[in-house]
């Protein structure tokens, strides 16, 4: 097995090159008798080599990386703008009625097509920061389960997909979600907790609420910049603002 291993065809295909390679001197060497004409061109030839490797590898291998890692940036995304569509938008609404807050930070991420890159990564910066005072009693955690019970399958797809492998934060915002939707689902009364139960269904829904709020923020950037009719539609249905409508005015 290990001679296997060694002598692959990468091995075998080296060797017999190296033989063409040193063949076809030889048989110059019989034609002409020029040594030293061989050995100049030969050292010459080892000497591109280098500066070969170097436009191969830094260059041109940086270039194909980055196209590979855009294209795999816009798969990414569509699998993000599928799960706001089908799950976040909605988990955004139940989520917000929950921070005593919350009207104060709508009015902050109510998005407008004027906004600038500079305006999206300081209310990201501000998101980042931000600390929300959760209350349990103040929306509906039972409506909330059942909503997150149902959309159980879909989301466990979206962890199916390997794009979303390189797309850490993302990741983790599922994973938030996943574990609040188990915590509500294993209590068969979510009305009168018992306050450290409260305290720690409420530091759950503020991990999925602050990392939901950082993504649909990112999201929206993106669509801004690259599909400006998907923008518009985003803009028209955003979960922070109350008088959105997708009718066009």
């Amino acid at each position: 097995m290990k001679i296997k291993k060694i002598f692959n065809w990468q091995v075998v295909l080296g060797i017999i090159l190296i033989i063409f390679s040193a063949t076809v001197y030889y048989i110059h060497y019989l034609i002409f008798r020029d040594a030293r004409h061989i050995f100049i061109y030969l050292i010459g030839d080892i000497a591109f080599v280098f500066l070969e490797v170097l436009l191969v590898t830094l260059v041109v291998h940086n270039l194909l990386a980055h196209r590979e890692k855009q294209v795999l940036f816009k798969k990414m995304n569509m699998v993000i703008g599928a799960f706001f569509s089908e799950v976040g938008k909605g988990l955004i609404k139940f989520c917000i009625v929950f921070d005593k807050q919350g009207d104060v930070l709508a009015k902050k991420l109510i998005v407008r097509t004027e906004w600038t890159e500079k305006q999206f990564k300081c209310l990201q910066k501000e998101i980042a920061s931000f600390t929300c005072e959760i209350n349990y009693k103040s929306g509906d955690l039972e409506g909330l389960k059942h909503f997150l019970v149902e959309k159980r399958t879909f989301l466990l797809a979206l962890l199916e997909n390997q794009n979303l492998l390189e797309h850490e934060s993302f990741t983790d915002l599922l994973w938030a979600v996943f574990h609040l939707t188990e915590e509500l689902e294993g209590r068969n009364d979510l009305k009168d907790l018992l306050p450290t139960d409260a305290e720690h269904i409420a530091n759950d829904l503020k991990r999925v609420y602050r990392q939901l709020i950082s993504q649909w923020l990112f999201y929206m950037k993106h669509l801004k910049a690259d599909y400006p009719y998907l923008f518009s539609l985003a803009m028209r249905t955003n979960p922070f603002d109350n008088q959105a409508t997708i009718q066009v005015r």
